[in-house]
C-alpha cells in the first residue's frame, strides 16, 4: 500500500557435483531443452553426488511453495517470481480515503480492512482538528479480476531489491532513485498492463494489497462508510497540501516527541496481525494463481546472466539489477506469452501448488525431528539415540524400500544396493507427469524440474543416511548387530549430522523459522516487517540494521505493545 497511502539437474550442463565449489554453470541461453524427456539412468548410481553450487531448484521450489504466504515473503523480501492470477467474483477489497467517492484513477486497495483503515481520513481535517471520523470504502469484484502477482515484499519501498522486478518491467533497469515513486509506478503499471487485460497488481508489505487500475470496470462500491476513528486521521493528497514523495512514509514512521500513543501502537500492531493471518499455508486465499504461466528470474535457461552474480551469496542478497539486456528481453517475451496465451495454452491441469506442499508436509516435520535428535545426541546416549534415528530414517523411506534392497554381504560398504530406493523415493511424485510431458507449458516444465531436483536431493540425503545406519548395524530389519566400536558409532552420527544440516540449509524452508521457545498466549511470533523496522526514514541507509536479516521474535498482542 503506498504511503499516501532447475531446472531438473539434467537440464543444465553440470547439475550435480561432489565438490563444494565449482565454476559458474554454462547454460545455453534461452534453451528449449525439455528436461522431462532426458535419460536419467546415469544419475542414480552415486549417493555422494550433490547439487551443483549454482543450481536453483531449491530457490524455485522455496519460492513457489511460498507464493501468497506472508511469513516467507517477509523473511526474503526480494522477489524473483511473477505469476498471473485471478481475484474471484464476490471478493471484497477495501480502500481508505478522504471522501465517499470511488477513485477516478489507479489506486491502492487492501485485502483486509485493518490495512486500509490506516489510510482513511476526513477531507476537511485541517479545519476540523477534532474530527473523529474517516471514510472507508468496501468494494466487491463483479467479475473475475485479472491480476499480476509479484512475490517477495514487493510493496515495501526499499533500495535493497524489493522493487527490482517492477523497475525492470516498467523502466528496463533498476533505478534506486525511484524507490518512493509510487504514483508513477502504479500509473505506468496500469498503462503497461492494459493491452494484456490486467486489472491490477498484487503486492505485499505488512499485508497484501491490490493496485487496482480502473474502479469503473469489474468492481462496484458496496458501501462508503464514515466510521469512527481512533485518532485524528492522516490525509493523503489531493485533500492535503502537496508533499514530496517521502513525506507519507515519514508520517507512517513518525512519533510524537519520540513516543507513540497507545492508539498508534494498537493500530500498527493490528495491521501486522492482519498480515499474520496469511503467514503460513494456504496463505492469502482470495487470489487464485495460474502457475502454468509463472515467470521466474531463477529460471537458468531464461536468465543465465544472473548466475555469476548470485554465486557465493546468501538468499537475502539475491538481486536482479545485473540482468543482461538480452535476458531482460527474453523475460519480457516470456511474460508477454504467458499473459496472451493463458486462455489457449491451458497446460496439464496439475495442481502444482498442492504438489509442492505435499513434499513440504511429508518431510518438514520429520527433518526437523532428525535435526533435534542429532543435536541432542551425546556420548552418553549415543547408542540408544542412534537406534531411534535409524528407525526414523526407515520410517521416512518405508514406501520406497524395496524388499530386494539389501547389501550383498555384511562386509560390503558400497551404497549401490540402496540406489533403487533413492530413485523410487525421488520419482514417485512426478513420474506420471513426465509421461504427459507434451501437455506441459514452458512454466510447468520449470516447476517440474524444481520439484524433481528438490525431491531428488531430499531422497538422496535420507537414503544415504539410512544406508550408513544399515552398514553400522543399526537397522532392525537389515543386518542388525550390536555396535561395539564407539568411534565407529561416533563417525556415523557425525556423518548424519553433517548430511542433515547441509540438506536443511540447502532447502532453507521458512516453515522451520519460528520463535524458540514458543511465544506466550499474549504474544505472537513476528518477523521484522517493513516499514516498522525503521524508526526514521534515514534508517533505510543503515547497512547493519537487524531488518537486513529478519529473525523471529515474540511481540506482545496487548498493551504494553512491543517495539516492532
Amino acid at each position: 500500500m503506498r504511503f499516501t497511502r532447475l531446472q531438473l539437474g539434467v537440464a543444465i550442463a553440470i547439475p550435480y557435483t561432489t565438490q563444494a565449489a565449482q565454476a559458474p554453470l554454462r547454460i545455453p541461453p534461452h534453451s528449449d531443452v525439455d528436461s522431462s524427456i532426458l535419460d536419467l539412468r546415469t544419475l542414480w548410481d552415486d549417493l555422494s553426488i550433490r547439487p551443483h553450487a549454482n543450481a536453483t531448484g531449491n530457490f524455485l521450489f522455496g519460492g513457489v511453495n511460498s507464493l501468497l504466504l506472508h511469513w516467507p515473503n517477509t523473511r526474503y523480501r526480494n522477489g524473483h517470481n511473477i505469476v498471473p492470477g485471478t481475484i474471484p467474483v464476490g471478493t471484497l477489497l477495501y480502500h481508505g480515503r478522504a471522501d465517499a467517492n470511488m477513485p477516478t484513477m489507479p489506486d491502492w486497495t487492501a485485502t483486509d480492512p485493518e490495512h486500509s483503515y490506516h489510510f482513511c481520513g476526513e477531507a476537511n481535517w485541517k479545519d476540523r482538528p477534532d474530527a473523529k471520523g474517516c471514510w472507508h470504502l468496501t468494494i466487491v469484484a463483479t467479475r473475475p479480476l485479472r491480476v499480476l502477482y509479484l512475490d517477495g515484499s514487493s510493496a515495501a519501498n526499499m533500495k535493497d531489491g524489493t522493487l527490482d522486478a517492477q523497475d525492470l518491467l516498467l523502466w528496463g533497469k533498476v533505478d534506486p532513485s525511484r524507490w518512493l515513486d509510487e504514483r508513477t509506478r502504479i500509473d505506468n503499471f496500469c498503462a503497461w498492463g492494459r493491452d494484456y487485460g490486467i486489472d491490477g497488481y498484487l503486492r505485499m508489505e505488512m499485508d497484501f494489497e491490490v493496485m487496482l487500475c480502473d474502479f469503473k470496470n469489474g468492481v462496484e462500491l458496496v458501501s462508503a462508510d464514515y466510521i469512527a476513528a481512533w485518532r485524528a486521521r492522516y490525509i493523503t493528497p489531493p485533500w492535503g497540501p502537496p508533499r514530496p514523495p517521502d513525506q507519507d512514509l515519514r508520517h507512517c514512521l513518525s512519533s510524537e516527541n519520540g513516543t507513540r500513543s497507545l492508539e498508534q501502537h494498537l493500530l500498527r500492531f493490528e495491521m501486522v496481525r492482519a498480515g499474520s493471518w496469511h503467514n503460513h499455508y494456504p496463505g492469502e486465499t482470495r487470489v487464485v494463481l495460474d502457475l502454468a504461466h509463472l515467470v521466474s528470474f531463477y529460471d537458468l535457461t531464461l536468465v543465465p546472466s544472473l548466475v555469476a552474480h548470485r554465486a557465493g551469496k546468501a538468499r537475502w542478497d539475491h538481486r536482479l539489477q545485473n540482468i543482461s539486456a538480452s535476458d531482460l528481453v527474453a523475460v519480457n517475451a516470456r511474460l508477454k506469452t504467458a499473459l496472451t496465451s493463458h486462455s489457449t495454452e491451458i497446460g496439464s491441469g496439475v495442481d502444482w501448488r498442492t504438489l509442492f506442499r505435499v513434499l513440504v508436509d511429508r518431510y518438514a516435520d520429520r527433518l526437523e525431528m532428525l535435526e533435534y535428535l542429532l543435536n541432542t545426541t551425546t556420548p552418553a546416549n549415543a547408542h540408544e539415540r542412534a537406534t531411534v534415528i535409524q528407525r526414523q530414517l526407515r520410517v521416512i523411506l518405508t514406501p520406497y524400500i524395496l524388499y530386494s534392497a539389501r547389501p550383498l554381504s555384511d562386509a560390503s560398504t558400497s551404497d549401490a544396493w540402496a540406489t533403487p530406493v533413492w530413485r523410487a523415493c525421488a520419482t514417485r511424485h512426478t513420474s506420471h507427469i513426465h509421461m504427459q510431458a507434451a501437455t506441459l507449458t514452458t512454466s510447468e516444465r520449470l516447476l517440474l524440474s524444481a520439484l524433481d531436483e528438490t525431491n531428488r536431493e531430499i531422497c538422496r540425503v535420507v537414503v544415504r543416511m539410512w544406508a550408513a545406519g544399515v552398514h553400522a548395524g543399526l537397522d532392525a530389519l537389515l543386518l542388525p548387530h550390536k555396535v561395539e566400536d564407539d568411534s565407529k558409532l561416533s563417525a556415523v552420527v557425525r556423518g548424519w549430522r553433517t548430511d542433515a544440516s547441509a540438506l536443511m540449509a540447502w532447502l532453507d524452508w521458512s516453515v522451520w523459522v519460528k520463535c524458540r521457545p514458543a511465544c506466550g498466549f499474549e504474544e505472537m511470533c513476528y518477523l521484522p516487517t517493513w516499514p516498522y523496522f525503521w524508526e526514521t526514514l534515514e534508517d533505510a541507509e543503515d547497512e547493519n540494521g537487524e531488518w537486513k536479516r529478519p529473525q523471529p521474535r515474540c511481540i506482545r498482542q496487548l498493551e504494553p505493545y512491543s517495539r516492532l
